[in-house]
């Protein structure tokens, strides 16, 4: 292999592209091909719509184009790092200097749909530059080529930085509330915008669009064209930087890499005796909640987005949401932890190996979360709600808060056990110690299916609290300690009778099943459609239907950014029961048409 790499560089280019294709090609099978087919079909569908938008909407251009570069920056950090099909250490034994092997996985890192589908919005640029004439659609060809390699590079260079100096609690740390903190900014970041309010925030914001790599292409075109040059070559200069950059830090990692790795330091916190199973399995899950690099992210994100969302809303004096911080962080905790054993790799065999050790497993897994999560969710929550002065919501956060407590603390521990998803051993993760080698796509289906879950095992309490504060009070605690008890007895039951499958499941993944249908099976319109329902049907179940419900139902006036409320009287009820059936409908097409397609595939078997 090592000719590859000590070829000229368009020839090591090419082998590189086609392993990378070799390797894609390959590993999509069933499910992972359904999704790769409907990401890109609705990538494909938002990149015309970036298209769409520089014939119709061009002042909004900039924006949808910083959009797409948003996706580049993030999308690494949100997925543990980014999916390296390619990793650098395949190569470090090559005779080969870091900038050649840096430029080969360059080429690599364009054999992908992801590129693809970008050049296809980032032609929205030539389509732009018509309107200056012949000129303008050169400049943005040209402009279109530059801005899809400076963002891949940038993507490359955050993958390579995370795989290097994430190496301490204190920097997964900050790079979960990095990713908090975006998720927070793409769901309520409109608000310190409305808070700054007048033309003065639309202007610095145009500048602030055409400033990002993202927005070059648009300042060329707009530009004479002496300064579109130069700023097509300042561009091409800061590809140079940034391929220089990545070989630099793609030698360092190889170098860490293969100097151990991430140190692990004592001290861990011991508050419970060497005694009893369930809390010896506690203080074990302890340590590794303070030890394991991608809990330390995951608990950050989840609590630093549970914080910069209220916040954001406190910009436009709307106080609603601060006191329900903690309970918004129990949730994003729970979505956060629900592939435990997944994430422990083969370590279960250890359990397996113990008579016994089952409940005692899962009962110290339940019980060191509700001590990660519990006490600060509690702080939050208190400490929202006596800063927010909103007294009515007193009955709603210490119902809620038991509920949800318990919820999560039951949910988690039974969909480790019954929705595993395989992932690589913490010692074998690699040069990115925030990538946990578990199916991407997998996870972020678990991760939904717990943000939905743990809030509907708190309907109880709520319906209770409408009737009755203290009824509901009581509802919640009694609501939490059941489903805590019920679903952990499930769970570690489950654990006793299927812990062998379980663990064969992690070291050889799941086994082929020809005759079992999925997903990949359906019609490409209701893939498509599937994914879309998943993706934004909790926006209008959630946030436009059944929080404004609550909030006419307890009188609050503050309108916020649901839809309903800002209408007349007479048609805010009318839109919150649509905005509830359609989410409702939503969720029923997603998981009733894959039933349905099982079925007659049973059906038809038989």
């Amino acid at each position: 292999m090592a000719h590859l790499l000590l070829t000229s560089g368009p020839v090591a280019a090419q082998h590189m592209i086609r392993m990378r294709l070799a390797i894609m090609r390959n590993s999509l099978r069933g499910e992972d091909a359904a999704n790769l087919y409907t990401g890109v079909s609705l990538g494909v569908l938002l990149a015309f719509g970036t298209i769409a938008v520089a014939v119709l909407w061009p002042a909004y251009l900039p924006l949808t184009l910083a959009a797409w570069f948003s996706g580049w920056i993030f999308g690494p950090i949100l997925f543990g790092g980014g999916n390296e099909a390619l990793r650098p250490e395949y190569f470090s034994m090559l005779p080969a200097t870091p900038g050649r092997i840096a430029a080969a996985l360059l080429a690599g890192a364009f054999a992908g749909p992801a590129p693809a589908v970008n050049l296809i919005a980032l032609l929205s640029l030539p389509v732009y530059g018509w309107r200056f004439g012949p000129a303008g659609v050169l400049i943005g060809l040209g402009a279109a080529v530059t801005t899809l390699i400076t963002m891949v590079m940038i993507s490359r260079v955050i993958v390579a930085l995370i795989g290097l100096f994430v190496r301490s609690r204190a920097t997964a740390a900050a790079v979960g509330i990095a990713i908090g903190t975006a998720i927070a900014l793409c769901s309520n970041g409109w608000a310190p915008f409305v808070a700054l309010g007048g033309t003065d925030t639309a202007a610095w914001s145009q500048v602030l669009v055409r400033a990002l790599p993202s927005g070059w292409g648009v300042a060329a075109i707009e530009a004479p064209w002496p300064l579109a040059l130069a700023i097509l070559v300042a561009g091409a200069g800061v590809i140079a930087l940034l391929l220089a950059a990545w070989a630099v830090l793609l030698s360092r990692r190889v170098v860490s890499a293969a100097r151990g790795g991430v140190p692990t330091r004592r001290g861990a916190p011991r508050p419970f005796p060497a005694a009893g199973g369930a809390r010896i399995t506690a203080a074990k899950e302890l340590r590794a909640w303070w030890r394991d690099l991608v809990r330390i992210q995951l608990l950050a994100l989840a609590f630093s987005y549970a914080i910069v969302t209220p916040l954001l809303l406190v910009t436009i004096d709307s106080w609603i949401m601060v006191p329900f911080t903690g309970l918004i962080a129990i949730v994003m905790a729970a979505a956060s932890s629900a592939n435990l054993y997944g994430a422990d790799g083969t370590a279960l065999w250890l359990t397996l190996m113990t008579p016994g050790a089952e409940r005692a497993d899962v009962r110290g897994r339940q019980l060191a979360w509700l001590l990660i999560v519990g006490p600060a969710a509690v702080l939050l929550s208190l400490a929202g709600t006596l800063v927010s002065g909103q007294a009515w919501a007193w009955p709603w956060v210490l119902g809620l808060l038991p509920a949800l407590l318990g919820g999560g603390a039951g949910l988690i521990v039974l969909l480790a056990v019954t929705s595993l998803v395989p992932g690589t051993d913490p010692h074998k993760r690699g040069g990115n110690p925030l990538s946990t080698g578990a199916d991407e796509t997998a996870e972020t289906s678990l991760a939904w299916i717990v943000l939905v879950a743990v809030p509907a095992i708190a309907l109880p309490a709520a319906g209770a609290i409408l009737l009755n504060p203290w009824a509901g009070i009581v509802t919640g605690v009694l609501t939490g300690v059941l489903s805590a008890w019920g679903l952990g007895k499930i769970a570690y039951r489950r654990l006793e009778s299927h812990g062998i499958d379980l663990l064969n499941l992690m070291k050889h993944g799941p086994a082929p099943q020809a005759d079992k249908p999925t997903t990949a099976d359906l019609p490409v319109q209701h893939r498509i459609g599937v994914t879309i329902c998943y993706l934004i049907a909790w926006l209008p179940l959630f946030p436009q239907g059944l929080v404004p419900m609550v909030m006419k139902i307890v009188g609050i006036e503050d309108r916020g950014w649901f839809l309903a409320l800002h209408l007349p009287p007479i048609w805010q009820w009318p839109t919150i029961i649509f905005m509830i059936a359609i989410g409702l409908l939503m969720y029923g097409y997603a998981i009733l048409i894959p039933m349905r397609l099982s079925s007659s595939s049973s059906a038809a078997t038989s």
